[in-house]
C-alpha cells in the first residue's frame, strides 16, 4: 500500500515514512485490507483524508478523536465525521451539534459530514486511522499512535497560533507536547453520552476558538 498524502505533510513527515515502525504499520494495514475486504474502515483512499483536506501550512484548529467509527459506511477519514447519507448520526457527533447550537446558535446541518470544517483549516485527526468492522480499537498499538504523535509534535514545533480542541483524557494526553503559551488549548470531557454531561456541554469550544482566531487576525471558522 503506497502512502498518498498531501505534499505539505509528505514534506514534514518524510522521516516517519522511512521509519521501520511505519513500514511495519503499513504492512499490517495492507494485510488487513487484503484479509478482511470491505471490513476495514475507512476506505483505503480515505485513510489520510484529514491531511489532504487541510494542508500543514493551513492548519488553524486541531480536533483529536480516537479511532474511526467501526460501523460500515460511517468513517470517511475525518474524526467525528460521517458520510452524508448516514442516519441516525453517531451519539458523540449529535452531542457536538447540540453544543454547537447552544454555543453559537448554529442550527445543525441535517447530515454528519464535517468536510466543510476541514476545508477551513480544521485538522480532524484520529489517533488511530483505521479500524476493523465492529471492533473498536482493533488497530490500536500497531503504530498509528506513534505516527499521529509525530503529527502533533511537528505542528507544535513549527507552527504557532493554533487552537487545539482536546475532548477527553486521551486527547489531552496526546496534546501535552503543545506549548500553551504559543497556542490555545481547549479541554473538556469527551462528547460521548458517557461523559458529555460532566462538562462537555457548556464548554463553548466553538466560540472560544473563533475568539482566539480573531485575536490572531485569522479568519473565523464557519461552523
Amino acid at each position: 500500500m503506497e502512502v498518498e498524502i498531501h505534499n505539505s505533510w509528505k514534506r514534514e513527515l518524510s522521516e516517519e515514512f522511512e521509519n521501520d515502525y511505519f513500514k511495519s504499520l503499513i504492512q499490517f494495514v495492507k494485510s488487513e485490507y487484503e484479509t478482511h475486504p470491505d471490513s476495514i474502515f475507512p476506505k483505503e483512499d480515505q485513510i489520510f483524508r484529514a491531511f489532504d483536506a487541510c494542508s500543514f501550512d493551513e492548519v488553524k484548529v486541531v480536533i483529536l478523536g480516537q479511532d474511526p467509527y467501526p460501523t460500515k459506511g460511517h468513517a470517511h477519514g475525518l474524526c467525528f465525521s460521517v458520510e452524508p447519507t448516514i442516519r441516525p448520526l453517531p451519539k458523540s457527533l449529535n452531542n457536538i451539534y447540540k453544543e454547537l447550537e447552544a454555543d453559537l446558535g448554529v442550527v445543525p446541518q441535517e447530515n454528519g459530514d464535517l468536510s466543510h470544517w476541514a476545508e477551513q483549516g480544521v485538522l480532524l485527526l484520529n489517533s488511530v486511522l483505521t479500524v476493523r468492522e465492529g471492533e473498536a480499537n482493533s488497530h490500536k498499538n500497531h503504530g498509528w499512535e506513534r505516527f499521529t504523535d509525530a503529527v502533533i509534535e511537528k505542528l507544535a514545533e513549527k507552527r504557532e497560533g493554533i487552537v487545539y480542541i482536546l475532548w477527553g483524557n486521551k486527547a489531552q494526553e496526546k496534546g501535552k507536547v503543545v506549548d500553551a503559551a504559543k497556542n490555545k488549548i481547549l479541554t473538556s470531557p469527551h462528547p460521548s453520552p458517557l461523559s458529555s454531561y460532566r462538562g462537555f456541554f457548556g464548554s463553548k469550544p466553538f466560540s472560544k476558538t473563533n475568539d482566539y482566531l480573531s485575536t490572531m487576525e485569522k479568519k473565523k471558522v464557519q461552523w
